[in-house]
């Protein structure tokens, strides 16, 4: 059994990584975490252009109908560089939805301009969390009137698909009494806002089950994320060995010190881990497989956990100037803490994962 990706895999992967490093540099992720642009276009432009952000999308649907093996290593470049576009909010959630549970009626109509990066769309769904209050949005079959919960990208997006109980609707975010609120964030690169409507039109996806496309798509998007992390996690390691190469105390390359050592050891040991979780989830992802679940489940949990200990040690193995505005340290260090709440918290996913594992053995 072949447990890597092919060679054409990796050179998608290759020319995703040549472009990021050249569009989402460090200064193109301040300007958005400065609040000077609201995200990268020019990089969601560029893996628009490539067929690198539609990959899972079919071709006749306006995607590159490559699958979600080349999404995945997308996702791992676009963790490894911030890049700071509506990656999962558009294409692991929105445009997932919509394929999961649109009519081919509302796939034609919605997919294509998401694929072509003409429309940036969004999502919420109930997550992984055991214990939620009841649905702040109301759907009387046309009109959606309330709160919605809250959205990655939802400032700039023109799309939304939401869970309202056992439906999801499609609701476009340019109609009539939508009102907008953006909310502080602690990676102001990733923005999220929440939105009311007030009997704004909207319509029902096909789907006659739409919570469980809804766990579908969590489950999904938990594979892609934890690339995502894994990709993180994986350059702040980078990071801090070059730093303690360059970097010198008593004379010596604080690279050779013992404590420095292990600090990298144990996060490199996390980051194989996590990459083996996300590669079990990758397959049970494109292959459909019944162990998706809990696949993604233990994906989630195990590069969550990697990504938040890399940032929190990168910063303290750059010594003092990790923790200065100057560094990268802290551009990581923002992610990963969005990221570890993003779909569900670590604590909801890790109970996810004990579920799917007493279903197993019993």
């Amino acid at each position: 059994m072949n447990f890597d990706f092919s060679d054409d895999q990796r050179l998608l992967q290759e020319a995703v990584r040549t472009m990021l490093a050249e569009n989402s540099t460090s200064q193109a992720v301040r300007e958005v975490l400065e609040g000077r642009a609201t995200h990268s276009a020019k990089v969601w432009q560029n893996l628009i252009e490539m067929g690198a952000a539609a990959a899972a999308i079919p071709e006749s649907y306006g995607g590159a109908g490559l699958g979600y093996l080349e999404l995945c290593l997308v996702a791992e470049e676009a963790g490894r560089h911030l890049a700071a576009v509506p990656l999962s909010s558009s294409i692991y959630l929105a445009a997932e939805a919509l394929q999961r549970a649109g009519s081919e009626a509302q796939k034609r109509r919605w997919l294509p301009g998401i694929a072509q990066g003409e429309v940036i769309a969004t999502a919420a769904f109930t997550s992984a969390e055991r214990y939620r209050a009841p649905s702040p949005l109301s759907f009387d079959g046309q009109r959606l009137t309330g709160t919605s919960p809250v959205l990655p990208d939802g400032a700039i997006a023109q799309l939304a698909v939401l869970q309202v109980g056992k439906d999801l609707v499609v609701v476009d975010l340019n109609g009539p009494g939508v009102r907008r609120t953006a909310l502080p964030t602690i990676d102001p690169t990733r923005p999220l806002a929440q939105i009311e409507f007030a009997g704004t039109p909207a319509e029902r996806l096909e789907a006659a089950d739409g919570a469980a496309v809804a766990a579908r798509v969590l489950d999904a998007a938990a594979v892609l994320l934890a690339f995502e992390q894994v990709g993180g996690a994986a350059r702040i390691l980078e990071l801090a060995r070059d730093y303690s190469l360059e970097r010198k105390a008593f004379g010596r390359q604080i690279g050779s010190f013992q404590a420095l050592k292990h600090k990298m050891a144990d996060i490199y040991t996390r980051i194989e881990l996590a990459r083996a979780h996300a590669y079990y989830g990758a397959w049970a992802l494109s292959s459909d497989a019944p162990e998706l679940p809990r696949a993604a489940a233990a994906a989630r949990v195990a590069a969550t956990r990697a990504f938040l200990i890399a940032a929190e040690e990168g910063i303290e193995l750059h010594g003092g100037i990790g923790f200065t505005w100057e560094m990268d340290c802290h551009l990581y260090y923002r992610r990963a803490r969005h990221l570890a709440q993003l779909i569900g918290s670590e604590h909801a996913w890790r109970a996810r994962l004990a579920d799917e594992l007493i279903k197993e053995a019993a």
